[in-house]
């Protein structure tokens, strides 16, 4: 939440979580406050990540999350812009999902310090697992290329020999 009483959005939108169907709050992290990262110019940021326990699916839970962001006020007019609210679906168990509306796990997660520090604030043995997992596929794209280096014939001249 960058709009607005911050800590109240975020405070809100947590009680509104608790209320949904079949899900409870389980863990709650410190509220760190960020500078915005891309977007237009704007305040800066209070960050929160949660983890819940649910039974609704990833779709489900996206839908009503979007519902709590609208109720609490969000307009979605600018990218990246100010926002009184923004909730995401960091993970979901181990699901792997691609698609233009849901994509999780959350594909820049690893690489904002914003979702990193209150999620180790919460889950610290989570976090080493998936810096271990960033740091091996770094490596394997790094051997990859190399492979393909090697795999790629060489430019020869042509000429004739005699």
């Amino acid at each position: 939440s960058n709009l607005g009483d911050r800590e109240y959005n975020i405070r809100a939108a947590i009680r509104r979580i608790r209320l949904l169907m079949n899900t409870r709050v389980t863990k709650i992290s410190k509220i760190i406050e960020t500078p915005p990262e891309g977007g237009p110019p704007q305040g800066p940021y209070l960050n929160c990540v949660i983890e819940i326990q649910t039974t609704l699916s990833p779709y489900e839970l996206l839908r009503r999350l979007q519902k709590i962001e609208g109720d609490l006020g969000r307009v979605r007019a600018v990218k990246n812009g100010p926002r009184c609210i923004d909730l995401d679906i960091l993970l979901y168990d181990d699901a792997r999902i691609e698609e233009e509306s849901l994509c999780i796990p959350h594909p820049r997660m690893l690489e904002r310090k914003f979702v990193m520090e209150p999620l180790e604030d919460i889950a610290p043995d989570l976090v080493k697992k998936l810096k271990i997992k960033k740091a091996i596929g770094k490596q394997k794209q790094r051997k990859n290329r190399r492979k393909a280096k090697k795999a790629k014939p060489s430019k020869r001249k042509k000429g004739s020999a005699g």
